[in-house]
């Protein structure tokens, strides 16, 4: 049997083979392995130009001084690193999030609360997904020290005006954090135009390896972050530990290699995604979730009625996707993105997300299209037969 079409490119990524190539020149004993900490002999010294050279792909995708760079193990603990080091630095406050935050979000400002070092206001978003800059105005307070919701969703999509947003920050004083994980690469991220403090990133979601992320840190006297892992104060006492060449290499070839062709690909990414959508949209009872809200090229979250959606994940044989966050799909409760957007509790289970990518073609699309439509269409008529 041949291997399912693979639509989950938002959960991650196969590691792209040039991305491989520029890795493994930094493992085993004949190749660039040293620890660039070590500051007395070559083989640290050519560790370090490495790290550094792949800190200035990530600053240049952003637009940003390779300084305001600072590696992290993924987005998630960026994300943790940008909320809890500027809470702990400000020594408390109030926090504007969103209730479709990733967990990697919405866990550390829960846990801030509930230890009562920050009160959170958590803002609700319309029914296509997206958070009102005008809520997040009406929220900020005198007390207001962070404001953090993501450029886009990574269930839906949905792409959030962070501009209008940090503008208001900005103006009113308070830092403005955005989760990146699922943008970078693929949408306009520029640090230099955007009213951005804090940018968390990621290396998995653009074809580089798991375990790697970085969080741009804009440079200003007002803007410090507070280290949440200690132990030989590397990365300018930001984040601890010593750094991984190989993944830390990976991510910013990886970066480098989204952003040289970014426009294109998204171009191609899209019309693909309308495609699968072509087939989809074919089948009654079928709803898009975020209906025409801005989207990223890739993502298609989409609702069948009269279907449960694990049901529907078990019988497709010919795709490979998810009923949402990879995060969250050991849960058998309905996607609270989705709910939170207004869908009902059975609409919400039945929803699937897929997720095109750089591997993707339009044989592969119609497969599972045609899969999905089959499926569903076999589903609802058994559910007929025994009602």
């Amino acid at each position: 049997m041949s291997q399912a079409v693979y639509l989950d490119y938002a959960a991650t990524t196969p590691v792209d083979p040039r991305v491989v190539a520029a890795m493994t020149a930094c493992l085993g004993p004949d190749a660039n392995f040293g620890n660039p900490a070590s500051r007395s002999h070559l083989y640290g010294w050519l560790a370090e130009e490495a790290v550094e050279n792949a800190r200035r792909q990530v600053a240049d995708a952003l637009n940003a001084d390779s300084r305001e760079i600072v590696w992290t193990s993924g987005a998630t603990e960026a994300n943790n690193l940008a909320i809890k080091g500027v809470l702990e630095q400000k020594g408390g406050g109030h926090i504007i999030t969103s209730v479709t935050e990733h967990k990697a979000v919405l866990d550390p400002c829960a846990w801030l609360e509930r230890k009562g070092l920050a009160t959170v206001t958590w803002l609700t978003p319309g029914a296509d997904g997206r958070i009102d800059p005008a809520d997040v105005g009406a929220a900020l307070r005198d007390d207001t020290v962070l404001v953090s919701i993501m450029h886009a969703n990574n269930e839906t999509g949905v792409i959030n005006d962070i501009a209008a947003i940090g503008a208001l920050c900005r103006e009113h004083g308070a830092l403005f954090h955005t989760d990146a994980a699922q943008s970078a690469g693929k949408l306009p991220l520029d640090v230099r135009a955007l009213p951005v403090d804090l940018v968390s990133l990621c290396a998995h979601k653009i074809y580089g390896p798991k375990g790697v992320g970085a969080l741009y840190v804009r440079r200003h006297p007002d803007i410090r972050v507070a280290s949440q892992i200690h132990g030989g104060g590397h990365e300018r006492n930001m984040r601890s530990g010593t750094l991984p060449t190989h993944q830390i290499v990976g991510l910013g070839e990886a970066l480098a290699l989204a952003m040289a062709d970014r426009d294109a690909e998204q171009a191609r990414l899209g019309a693909l995604r309308d495609r699968l959508w072509d087939h989809l949209r074919a089948l009654p009872g079928v709803h898009l979730n975020g209906g025409e809200a801005p989207r990223l090229a890739g993502h298609l979250n989409v609702a069948f009625e009269g279907v449960d959606g694990e049901m529907l994940l078990t019988a497709l044989t010919e795709a490979a996707v998810s009923t949402g966050s990879a995060c969250t799909s050991a849960s058998l409760e309905p996607s609270y993105v989705l709910k939170a957007m207004g869908l009902s509790d059975a609409l919400a289970q039945s929803a699937l997300r897929f997720s095109v990518g750089r591997f993707t073609d339009e044989a592969g699309i119609d497969r599972a299209g045609e899969d999905v439509v089959g499926v569903v269409t076999r589903l609802r008529d058994a559910a007929r037969s025994r009602a």
